[in-house]
C-alpha cells in the first residue's frame, strides 16, 4: 500500500518513512518496560489489554484514511503501537512457559509463524484489490478493524482458558535442566534482565542486521516490483506477497527440525547468506530477471529467520522467567534500526527521483553484516560450549542438562560471573545508545518538515 498511501495522502518517501517510523519510535520508547511487565503479570493478561488498545488504534487509522489526514494517521499509528508493544512480547512469553528448548518451543513457533504468514499473504495480496474494487483504499483499513475485533473475542476466550488451566494443572519443567517454566513472576527480575549471557547478545547482533533488512525490504517490495516489472499496484502486490510469504509451509518444518536436530547457528548462517544473495541481485541485477530471482531467493531465506532467531534467544538464556525481557530487547534493537534505515533510505529515494537503485545498496550492507555475525558465531560454537549448545540435538540436550546447569552456576559466581556481568552491561549501554540514535533520526525527520 506504500504507493497508494503516497498518492492519496499526497506525501513523499521521506514523509512515508516518518509515518512508518512513528510506530517504531513508540516501540523503542516502551518495549523494554513492556517486556519486564509481561514477565511480571504474564503473557495472557498482557495480550488481553494489548489487543484492545491495538483495535482502538486500528479504528483511528481507518478513520484517518477515510478523511485523508496524514497527521491523524500518525496519531492512530502511535495509539496502535501501544497495543502492539504489549502483544508482541506476550504471545511468545506464553509459549516459553509451555515448552522448553528442544522440547516443542521451536515447533510451536514454527506453526504460529506459518499461520501468520498465511494471514499476512492474504492481507498483502488483497489490499490493493480491495482498494481497487471498492474505489476507496480506506476500506482496506476498515477490513483490518473488523479482523481486530474478532481477535479481541478470541483473546478473551484464551484468557479465561489460561486461568482455568492455572487452577487445575501444575507448572511445566524443562526436562533437561529441571528449571520450572513460569508465565508470570512474583516480582520484577531487573537483576537477571541486566545479566543476560554474551551468546544472547550475539544472537541479538545477528537480528539487528538480518531482521531489519527483512522488515524494511518487505515494506518496499511492492513499490519496487511496480518499478522494476513496470506493472500496476495490484499485480505488484501479488508478486511481493509471494516473495515474503510463499515459504509459509517451510516455517513449521524448520521449527520441528530445530527441536529435533538443533543446528541453530548453521541455519542462521544459511539465512544470512540467502539474504545477502537476494540483496545483491536486487542491487546489481536490476533487470526483470534479476529482480525476480531476488524475490525468489528472498522468499526461501526469509523462512529461516524468525523461528531460528527467537528459539536461539530462548535457548541462549539461563532463565526462562525473563524471556519476555529478552525478547523485548530484540524488538527494541530491530525497531531502532528500522527507524534509522527507513529515514535514511527514504531521503535517498527522494533524491534519486523515487528510484531504488541506491536504496538497495543499503540493504546489501545490512545483509553482509548478518553474514559476518552468523559466520563468527558459527565458528565460535566449536570452542565455547555456551554457544555450541545451540547446535545440540534434542537427545544431546537431554543428556547434557547438567552441563547447562554447571555453566549457569559459573555464570552467576566468581570471576567469570563478574566478567559476564560487565559484558552484559556493556551491551546494554550499546542498546541504549542505539535507541537514542533512533530517536535522533526520528526527530530529525520531524524537524526537517517530513511530517508536514
Amino acid at each position: 500500500m506504500k504507493s497508494t498511501l503516497k498518492k492519496k495522502l499526497h506525501i513523499n518517501n521521506a514523509q512515508y518513512s516518518v509515518l512508518e517510523a512513528s510506530e517504531d519510535f513508540m516501540v523503542t520508547a516502551l518495549i523494554l518496560v513492556s517486556g519486564a511487565v509481561t514477565d511480571r503479570i504474564g503473557g495472557a493478561g498482557a495480550m488481553l489489554w494489548g489487543n484492545a488498545i491495538y483495535s482502538i488504534g486500528a479504528i483511528l487509522i481507518a478513520a484517518a484514511t477515510t478523511v485523508r489526514s496524514y497527521k491523524f494517521m500518525i496519531f492512530g499509528v502511535v495509539v496502535q503501537s501501544l497495543g502492539d508493544i504489549a502483544t508482541q512480547v506476550a504471545q511468545y512469553k506464553v509459549f516459553s512457559s509451555w515448552f522448553a528448548p528442544s522440547n516443542g518451543f521451536a515447533s510451536t513457533l514454527g506453526f504460529e509463524l506459518g499461520i501468520g504468514k498465511i494471514g499476512s499473504f492474504v492481507g498483502k495480496a488483497t489490499a490493493n484489490v480491495i482498494a481497487k474494487k471498492t474505489g476507496d483504499f480506506s476500506w482496506v483499513y476498515w477490513t483490518a478493524v473488523f479482523m481486530n475485533l474478532f481477535t479481541n473475542v478470541a483473546t478473551l476466550v484464551f484468557w479465561f482458558f489460561t486461568r482455568w488451566c492455572d487452577r487445575h494443572y501444575s507448572g511445566v519443567a524443562d526436562p533437561a535442566t529441571g528449571e520450572k517454566l513460569t508465565e508470570k513472576n512474583k516480582k520484577f527480575e531487573f537483576g537477571k534482565m541486566l545479566r543476560l549471557p554474551w551468546p544472547f547478545w550475539g544472537i541479538i547482533l545477528f537480528s539487528l542486521f538480518q531482521t531489519s533488512t527483512a522488515i524494511v525490504y518487505s515494506q518496499n517490495a511492492t513499490e519496487m516490483a511496480e518499478q522494476r516489472f513496470n506493472i500496476d499496484a495490484v499485480t505488484a502486490g501479488w508478486y511481493s506477497a509471494m516473495s515474503q510469504y510463499l515459504g509459509f509451509f517451510l516455517v513449521p518444518l524448520i521449527g520441528v527440525f530445530v527441536d529435533l536436530l538443533g543446528h541453530r547457528l548453521s541455519l542462521m548462517l544459511v539465512c544470512g547468506l540467502g539474504m545477502l544473495l537476494s540483496m545483491c541481485l536486487a542491487a546489481w541485477g536490476p533487470s526483470i530477471g534479476g529482480t525476480a530471482a531476488s524475490f525468489g531467493i528472498y522468499a526461501v531465506a526469509l523462512t529461516f529467520g524468525p523461528t531460528v532467531i527467537i528459539d536461539c534467544i530462548r535457548t541462549s538464556m539461563w532463565y526462562q522467567e525473563v524471556f519476555g525481557s529478552g525478547y523485548a530487547i530484540k524488538i527494541a534493537v530491530n525497531n531502532s534500526m528500522n527507524i534509522i534505515v527507513r529515514i535514511v533510505t527514504g531521503v535517498i529515494q527522494d533524491r534519486d527521483d523515487n528510484s531504488y537503485d541506491n536504496v538497495v545498496i543499503v540493504y546489501v550492507v545490512l545483509a553482509a553484516g548478518s553474514v559476518v555475525v552468523a559466520a563468527t558465531l558459527f565458528a565460535m560454537g566449536y570452542w565455547h560450549v555456551d554457544l555450541g549448545r545451540l547446535q545440540w540435538t534434542k537427545k544431546q540436550r537431554l543428556a547434557r542438562g547438567e552441563v547447562i546447569n554447571e555453566r549457569r552456576e559459573a555464570f552467576e559466581s566468581g570471576e567469570e560471573g563478574r566478567r559476564n556481568k560487565r559484558i552484559s552491561m556493556g551491551f546494554f549501554a550499546f542498546l541504549l545508545a542505539l535507541i537514542v540514535g533512533a530517536w535522533v533520526a526520528y526527530f530529525w525527520g520531524v524537524a526537517t518538515g517530513n511530517n508536514d
